[in-house]
């Protein structure tokens, strides 16, 4: 009798192993399918949008959550940090904006990326959500095509492959890590956002060279985006900023673009 119990032992325990070596092997197959996507979080007033936005993201296999206000947009964020933010600007109550520099003022939340969603026009709000560390902006109305593309650029960019490029650049008193996605100037610990970290290690692969706007724009975001040369200015002039004594490295060259001083 005693016999027959251990049998039964070994069988429940082959049959537990045999469960965890099925779940270990369907999430490292839907790891390397690329099923592991990013989880979005989308902030719009408007239903429509967002059951629009939802539709096309959750049909891409990204997981989505959708909520209607700043003042929640924070509460998911706080609760579940998301990889991604789409966030509309004219929200009621707390706006996009004050949303944006919430959360980029926040330690725990500065490296999120956040696309904007704008209204035709409103250049102004596009740069004051840059300068506060949006990484990309999309004007309604905009095709699902386009906007699919412009969120797998920016978490393409936030997510470097290994052994891409050397592990580590040091230009001048600047150190990037790019596996880390971590940049120190001095030693010390610099916070930047996923497009100004782009474009550091853009001019720093290369120093000396010359780059126009064009070419930080093809660079960073891996396709042709009708992006003005305003964006591009303001994310320098941040990147300068935040490198303090060391953003006078990064030289204008005067009707053609930027470089990183050899």
């Amino acid at each position: 009798m005693q016999g027959y119990y251990i049998k039964i032992y070994y069988i429940i325990q082959c049959y537990l192993l045999y469960l965890v070596l099925a779940k270990i092997r369907n999430l490292r197959t839907r790891i390397e399918d690329g099923m592991e996507k990013a989880r979005i979080l989308v902030v719009d007033d408007e239903s429509d949008i967002l059951e629009l936005l939802r539709y096309n993201l959750e049909r891409e296999g990204y997981p989505v959550v959708c909520v209607a206000s700043g003042e929640a947009a924070l509460q998911e964020i706080e609760r579940f940090p998301p990889d991604l933010i789409i966030l509309d600007l004219m929200l009621p109550g707390l706006d996009g904006l004050e949303v944006c520099k919430i959360v980029k003022n926040n330690t725990l939340t500065a490296t999120i990326p956040i696309i904007m969603l704008t209204a035709k026009g409103s250049e102004a709000d596009i740069v004051i959500g840059l300068e506060l560390g949006a990484d990309d902006y999309i004007t309604k109305p905009f095709s699902p095509r386009e906007f699919i593309a412009r969120v797998k650029s920016v978490l393409r960019r936030s997510t470097l492959e290994p052994n891409s490029e050397a592990n580590i650049i040091r230009r001048h008193e600047i150190v990037i890590d790019f596996l880390r996605r971590e940049v120190l100037v001095e030693g010390d610990p610099v916070m930047l956002t996923t497009t100004e970290f782009e474009i550091l290690r853009l001019l720093a692969h290369r120093p000396g060279w010359v780059l126009t706007r064009d070419q930080i724009i093809d660079g960073v975001r891996g396709d042709n985006y009708a992006v003005t040369d305003r964006s591009v200015d303001v994310h320098i002039t941040g990147l300068r900023k935040k490198l303090g004594n060391a953003g006078k490295y990064i030289e204008t060259v005067r009707g053609v673009g930027y470089r990183l001083k050899e």
